[in-house]
């Protein structure tokens, strides 16, 4: 039988799942980790040469009888890296990441130079947030000249696993609106915004061509050969880590709210049509399947409490019993998680806050709880902003490592006053990336099922991981979001200063 792959390129790890349509199974999985090069300001990198050996490593480790048998696969890649490619293809630097925070006095010249942020909103839908792409460009400009007087391609993490195995470069919408160069409603590239970002250099013809929701391309052979795959494989287009997410969750519909707890957390909407806030609250996002993805994003969820896991010597796994053993609010210990600044509230310098110490809640499952509740309620503050917008939800679908915890789901739907549920396969990124590859070779085969129909067959929910709001911990939940609202409001302005 024929099985597709989905390959999810992260910030900690690249994992590959093997997916069988016809058992609806995962039939293989394996990951490999990726280390981060950080520096004092702000600076998070990777080398692609690691995903291309971790993706190597990775085939090497599925059975051979598997990988015969795959016919499509597709990429998800961690959004807003920048990788930068000369004409021969080669890689010019280490690619700057999505949590790379050394950019924000470029994004502020770049809104500068079209008149502020309200203005670069009109233009492309979204504001130059730090770790969005198009701030790296005049670092690199500034601090690797060589490598940026021979820049020939703009390429984002994904966009560089699918040139090493396709040998094209292109690119696809999803991802691309997270380059902050994209407008959004009409999906084409924002002249203005390319020419503040450089204006002695056409920035056009670095970026590759975009390429349609459900295209494919040929595996190159050499590169097929290597992998152990058959030289007939077909590589959809795949797209950012959230948009193939949202495919792994059926967040395909309108009405549909996912919420991811990996490094980063993350809220998504699928919407038909361009959602945008005048104030930039959210990321007004396309979708890797032709409508749109309004996104909230926080830059520190799972990474804040594996911090607190490794100061004081447990793993995470023991988490939970940390979670048990406290209340709700963490008996008034408060932490604002922003260790590698944030996106959500906007503050790209700010730094992580305990508050409210004392002498019965300064402890390691208090900190803990307090690292939990602090990355929730960073998500808690922009799900309020698609509130007040007028969007309405039902059900939240949780994925990431964080979903793994059954305390954290339960504390999301207490928080959020909404029932959580988990999607059979963990690994929604990745998942995501082999249904879209499922979807894209139905459609060149002629075959009429749509990407929700897709999802709607494979994307199915695990009942017994389900958690319901408790009605005797929502308050409590209620007074600690809004005494972390009042830390955060009253820290705001020495972190924005």
């Amino acid at each position: 039988m024929e099985l597709v792959a989905g390959i999810d390129a992260g910030t900690q790890s690249l994992k590959v799942v093997v997916y069988d349509p016809a058992g609806r199974s995962v039939v293989a999985h394996a990951s490999v980790p990726l280390d981060l090069s950080s520096a004092p300001d702000g600076s998070r990198e990777q080398n692609p040469a690691a995903w291309v050996a971790a993706l190597r490593k990775c085939f090497e480790n599925i059975d051979p009888a598997l990988r015969s048998r795959i016919v499509a696969l597709a990429v998800s890649g961690q959004q807003h890296g920048f990788v930068p490619v000369d004409a021969a293809g080669q890689v010019l630097a280490p690619a700057k990441l999505w949590c790379d925070t050394s950019t924000s006095a470029e994004c502020q010249q770049i809104m500068d130079s079209v008149g502020g942020a309200g203005e670069t909103i009109a233009l492309a839908g979204n504001p130059i947030l730090t770790g969005y792409t198009a701030s790296k460009l005049p670092w690199t400009r500034t601090h690797r000249p060589e490598a940026y007087a021979r820049l020939a391609t703009i390429l984002l993490p994904h966009d560089y696993l699918n040139f090493v195995l396709t040998g094209q470069r292109f690119c696809e919408y999803g991802d691309a609106s997270g380059t902050g160069w994209l407008d959004v409603r009409s999906r084409t590239w924002s002249t203005p915004l390319l020419r503040a970002t450089d204006p002695d250099r056409d920035l056009t013809d670095c970026l590759p061509p975009f390429a349609a929701p459900d295209a494919l391309f040929d595996i190159d052979p050499e590169m097929a050969a290597t992998l152990g795959l058959p030289a007939t494989v077909k590589v959809a287009v795949g797209g950012g880590d959230n948009m193939m997410a949202a495919i792994g969750t059926g967040c395909v519909v309108p009405g549909r709210l996912a919420m991811s707890l990996g490094t980063s957390g993350t809220l998504f909407a699928y919407s038909d049509t361009p959602v945008v806030d005048p104030q930039g609250a959210w990321a007004a996002f396309c979708s890797s399947t032709g409508g749109w993805l309004p996104l909230i994003c926080t830059m520190n969820c799972t990474v804040v409490t594996e911090q607190v896991a490794t100061a004081f010597g447990f793993s995470t796994r023991e988490g939970d019993a940390h979670l048990q053993a406290t209340p709700p609010g963490a008996d008034g210990l408060v932490m604002l998680p922003f260790l590698n600044g944030e996106r959500t509230p906007d503050l790209p310098l700010g730094r992580g806050v305990l508050a409210g110490l004392d002498t019965t809640n300064m402890s390691a499952a208090h900190l803990y709880r307090a690292a939990m509740e602090g990355a929730t309620y960073s998500l808690k503050y922009g799900y309020d902003a698609f509130v007040r917008a007028g969007m309405q939800f039902e059900r939240i679908v949780l994925t990431g490592g964080g979903s793994n915890s059954a305390q954290w789901r339960q504390l999301v739907a207490d928080v959020f006053g909404l029932p959580v549920d988990v999607p059979v396969q963990a690994e929604g990124a990745a998942f995501g990336a082999a249904l879209q590859a499922l979807w894209a070779l139905g459609q060149s085969r002629g075959e009429a099922d749509t990407i929700s129909d897709i999802t709607d067959r494979h994307a199915a929910l695990n009942p017994t991981l389900s958690a319901q709001p408790d009605p005797e911990r929502i308050p409590a939940y209620a007074q600690a979001y809004a005494r972390f609202l009042r830390y955060l409001d009253a820290v705001t302005p020495l972190q924005r200063g």
